[in-house]
């Protein structure tokens, strides 16, 4: 899975509890996008998570 390259943030783990109590590992996914956004004035595909897209850490070319 990819990581954000503007935030950092990427796959953690954690533990998925069933109706009976049983305990198994489970891995959380970040909502990460490969999107076309300028960096330093010129177009260039990145991995960017839906959070820093949604507060303008990064801005989209056109």
């Amino acid at each position: 899975m990819a990581k954000c390259e503007i935030c950092g943030k990427g796959v953690s783990f954690g533990i998925k509890v069933s109706h009976s109590h049983r305990r198994s590992n489970r891995t959380f996914k970040a909502n990460v996008q490969r999107i076309k956004a300028v960096v330093n004035g010129t177009p260039k595909r990145v991995n960017v998570c839906t959070r820093c897209l949604r507060s303008g850490k990064v801005e989209r070319a056109v």
